[in-house]
């Protein structure tokens, strides 16, 4: 009877093993033996509750849906991130894709887990173009600027980097969107922290499904000249061994080869053909101390001639990120270009996982790294983890080199804006553009009103509410932060200024002209251009706008100009009505008096009521006539109006109020209160009730015991409302007195 064979070939699992296997905890076992065993019983309960929330849940490749956060935690493990950010990726789709509140993720796990989970969720959730590349770069300084924590940014890289490995499951259409989010944004942002190997191997996994028949024909080329020159490469490895063991140096040794996107983007750039591009391959050597970088780097100088031009000291000058290393490009055996890279053990570290080498390095004593590092850019952050512990200061301190001034949002329609830190909803409608600026009403952030002057925050998505009838607030000069809608204010309030101004001046020179007997203005074409044109060279203006605009602002005295312009048309013929005459420039006196003015409240910059009295309708008036300050409408009785007719009389015009008002007013009133418990929301109540608005309010610092003033800024219609105002106060308890304060009491 023959021998009974044993089958020894191990059998293969079943998709449902290995679909088991890969969603299996102890996928992850072996990668956290770094952490404590508290620590690992955190990331075990953390990875428990994502598997249930996700039961069901199936990736393009029919895996269930946890292989993609395991994976993602495994890659943050090789970073050696700390408990709390393995427990974050594990859970990083938990709110988006399962419906996991923050409150719950708080509950279950605390708040620092909560909030990485939370930055993750709404990073997934920015949507940007990446055809434009300002919006690409934008996107990207946006994106490490809303991370609080690096950890977040870290754990997002891990997760595209999985989403790229296993891109061939998606759906085709989707591979060219995903690869040029990904080179655009997320392959430059871990080139920015120092992760260079994941941004190697993101530009080539974008370069796989951007281009893939490129690919493939590049991929093979590789193959090829690697197998031509696989004689070479082990020439020089043994040459180079050989130098360093005659020099007594211990050293290691690797190669390296240029990355397909690098080969492609070199041959693309300067139009080369795969064989014309020489330096595919290279070295990277790792020495015990930083001075042997440069010894080393003489060696290798003596065995092959340096290539002119392409030395490069990356540690006497490091990279932004802290890259540190010295690059030389030599000519080695048969006439082809091998560059070469010489660092030490902690130079490397920084090199291939730039800002993750901070948790590598977190739990050792610093100083005795602090030779071997080399690096005063990490080493900086080093100093800071040791002392507060503090992710959010040790993010900070990144971003000190990462983008410090700006902030990065939203219009409604997706396009990302930078703003200054510290600029406001009007600073960002003067970005968007003037006449949007110039006709901001309000403002709404992620849908919510706000007002105007709330600063931008990262990630904001803000919608400027416009009016054709606004105009800009002379109050946004004390709050916005850029110079351009600081100048483009003061300009439209110029332009403003000048208008109202005009047009004052047109309704004081028409009614200057009546005194002269003439009813109306001529018209400045036709037969009175001629009357106009002597008329603006007796007043040496360039213009009509600009005499108006000068007797609206007081520089010209309306009444002598009216003189002229009668004469002027005397002399054409025009005759002065007598009626009109006698009834506006005659009183009962026979002095001499302007027609009024009549104020509405329309007016703006050009009429302004003086704090000094603060007139209201129903009190008697003056107008003065300030050089170059437009009219300053006072209180016949103040005190101010008084002193300033008996030094320019001729300054002052006849003004009344109309009977139609377009606003309400300010005054001052004084209230005296005995002090006590509700006291100022009893007169607050009593204002409301009189339907006064409160402008301001002025009270005592020392408010003890006993009686106090209460002064307040009010907004009345007319002496009637603030006769109302003051007996609603009277009849209020614990007021003792309540009057206005008297325009003649003002000195």
């Amino acid at each position: 009877m023959p021998p009974h064979k044993t089958n020894l070939t191990p059998k293969a699992p079943s998709p449902a093993e290995a679909n088991a296997a890969a969603a299996s905890f102890a996928r992850l076992t072996s990668k956290l033996e770094y952490l404590s065993a508290a620590d690992m019983a955190q990331v075990r309960m953390a990875y428990r509750f994502a598997d249930e929330a996700h039961l069901g849940q199936l990736r393009n490749s029919g895996e269930p849906y946890i292989t993609h956060p395991i994976a993602v935690a495994a890659q943050c493990a090789d970073w050696k991130l700390d408990a709390q950010a393995l427990m974050a990726a594990l859970l990083h789709d938990a709110m988006e894709d399962c419906g996991v509140s923050k409150t719950e993720l708080i509950e279950r796990f605390g708040s620092p887990v909560a909030e990485l989970v939370d930055g993750l969720t709404k990073l997934e959730k920015l949507h940007f173009n990446t055809r434009e590349e300002n919006q690409a770069e934008s996107f990207r300084k946006m994106l490490l600027a809303m991370a609080r924590d690096v950890r977040v940014i870290l754990i997002k890289l891990a997760d595209r980097m999985h989403n790229m490995r296993t891109l061939g499951d998606a759906p085709k259409d989707k591979w060219r969107r995903i690869s040029t989010e990904t080179l655009d944004v997320y392959a430059p942002i871990a080139h920015r922290l120092g992760l260079n190997q994941t941004y190697r191997e993101l530009q080539d996994l974008s370069f796989k499904f951007m281009c893939p028949w490129r690919y493939s024909i590049l991929s093979k080329a590789i193959a090829k000249a690697r197998g031509r020159r696989r004689d070479l490469i082990q020439k020089v490895r043994t040459d180079l061994e050989q130098v360093f063991v005659n020099h007594g140096m211990a050293v290691k040794i690797a190669g390296r080869e240029k990355t397909l996107f690098s080969i492609y983007k070199k041959m693309e750039e300067k139009n080369l053909s795969f064989a014309q591009v020489t330096d595919i391959y290279g070295f990277r050597i790792i020495v015990p101390h930083l001075i042997d970088c440069y010894t080393g780097l003489g060696l290798l100088h003596q065995l092959y001639k340096p290539v002119p031009g392409k030395f490069k000291d990356h540690i006497a000058i490091s990279k932004i990120n802290g890259y540190q290393s010295l690059h030389t490009t030599l000519v080695g055996p048969s006439g082809i270009n091998v560059e070469f890279q010489l660092r030490t053990d902690a130079m490397h570290l920084v090199a291939e996982t730039g800002v993750a080498a901070h948790w590598l390095y977190k739990t050792d004593d610093a100083s005795t790294h602090s030779d071997r590092m080399g690096v005063k850019w990490l080493q900086s952050l080093l100093d800071i983890q040791d002392e507060t512990r503090d992710a959010a200061e040790f993010w900070d301190h990144v971003k000190v080199d990462l983008f410090p001034d700006a902030v990065y949002v939203f219009t409604p329609k997706s396009q990302i804006m930078a703003m200054p830190r510290g600029a406001t909803m009007v600073d960002f409608a003067y970005a968007i553009h003037s006449n949007v600026g110039d006709h901001t009403v309000s403002a709404k952030v992620n849908g919510e009103m706000v007002p105007l002057r709330t600063e931008v925050k990262n990630g904001n998505v803000i919608e400027i509410v416009t009016s054709a009838t606004s105009s800009p607030n002379p109050a946004w000069l004390g709050f916005v932060r850029t110079a351009r809608a600081r100048s483009k204010i003061r300009q439209n309030l110029r332009t403003m200024a000048q208008a109202d101004a005009q047009h004052l001046g047109e309704k004081m020179l028409a009614q200057a002209l009546r005194a002269e007997g003439i009813e109306n203005l001529p018209d400045i074409t036709g037969p009175s251009e001629a009357v106009w044109d002597k008329l603006i060279r007796f007043s040496g203006n360039r213009s009509q706008i600009e005499l108006l605009t000068d007797i609206g602002l007081g520089k010209r005295i309306a009444s002598i100009v009216a003189k002229k312009l009668a004469k002027l048309l005397a002399e054409q013929g025009a005759k002065p009505d007598a009626l009109l005459l006698t009834r506006e420039r005659f009183s009962a006196k026979d002095t001499l008096v302007h027609a009024s003015v009549m104020i509405d409240g329309s007016e703006n910059t050009s009429v302004r009521f003086a704090t000094c009295c603060r007139p209201v309708p129903g009190d008697a008036i003056v107008g003065h006539l300030g050089r170059g300050e437009g009219l300053a409408i006072h209180t016949s009785t103040c005190n101010v109006a008084q002193k300033l007719h008996y030094k320019d009389s001729e300054r002052f015009i006849s003004v009344e109020w109309s009977d139609q008002m377009v606003r309400t007013f300010e005054t001052g009133i004084v209230v005296t209160v005995n002090n006590g418990k509700g006291v100022l929301a009893r007169v607050a109540g009593a204002l409301a009730s009189a339907e006064a608005d409160i402008n301001h309010v002025d009270m005592a610092e020392e408010s003890g015991e006993g009686a106090m003033d209460l002064r307040f800024v009010i907004s009345v219609r007319d002496t009637q409302q603030l006769d109302i105002v003051l007996r609603n106060l009277r009849r209020t308890a614990s007021v003792l007195r309540a009057e206005r304060i008297a325009p003649s009491s003002t000195s």
